[in-house]
């Protein structure tokens, strides 16, 4: 990566590949959203895949998620200026190899995003706000969270939860959390794009993190940086 000028996060990237939105949002931290506008071929003629990422490529029996993967893999290249290899550990977080990056990966619908650094430890999270999360939101809000009464907020509100809660999960490498029992989000009044704060409590660690959340049209993103 090279360079390090801010810009505004609602100032998305409009040209002719899927490139959403590109930017430094903290020290070295990079922050990169692909909108998958392009089929198959499309996506694979911008990489070179090795011979056993092809191999777990063509292991996806749906036609959508090797789209998504590959998108995933197109938009890191353009986010690292180079092609990386990005693989998993037992509990599926993902590593560049060589470790050269501290990465997180989050893909919802149209949209794949990634979050890079080299010195710090990150998570992202985000959905396309399509389902009726009430349904199921005694899964991961806890008695001492608070979600507003207004009824036109209330979805919107429980998707900032729960994509905060997946972001921490992944900052802290996805061992031994329960979203209701282990992560605490403290009140915040939901916006358009705003910061909030959460406590991971496990066997693991007792410590708070900063996160940061923003919409793109029908699509909440929350990332935190450590």
């Amino acid at each position: 990566m090279s360079g390090n000028k801010k810009i505004s996060i609602l100032a998305f990237i409009k040209n002719d590949m899927g490139l959403l939105l590109k930017e430094y949002i903290e020290d070295d931290s990079l922050l990169g959203i692909w909108d998958i506008t392009e089929d198959y071929h499309e996506l694979f003629s911008k990489l070179n895949l090795r011979q056993e990422e092809e191999k777990i490529l063509n292991s996806f029996g749906c036609d959508f998620r090797k789209i998504e993967w590959l998108s995933v893999r197109v938009l890191l290249k353009e986010m690292a200026g180079q092609e990386l290899s990005i693989i998993y550990n037992g509990n599926r977080k993902p590593f560049i190899q060589g470790n050269s990056y501290h990465i997180s990966i989050s893909h919802s619908n149209q949209l794949s995003s990634i979050l890079l650094s080299k010195n710090h430890k990150v998570g992202i999270d985000l959905e396309f706000m399509s389902h009726r999360i009430s349904k199921i939101s005694h899964r991961f809000i806890n008695d001492e969270e608070q979600i507003t009464s207004q009824e036109d907020l209330k979805r919107y509100h429980l998707y900032i939860h729960w994509c905060a809660k997946e972001a921490l999960f992944k900052i802290c490498d996805k061992q031994d959390i329960n979203f209701r029992k282990n992560i605490l989000i403290e009140p915040f009044n939901p916006e358009r794009k705003g910061a909030l704060k959460g406590l991971v409590n496990n066997r693991f660690r007792k410590e708070y993190f900063k996160l940061n959340y923003f919409t793109i049209d029908n699509y909440i993103i929350v990332y935190a940086v450590k």
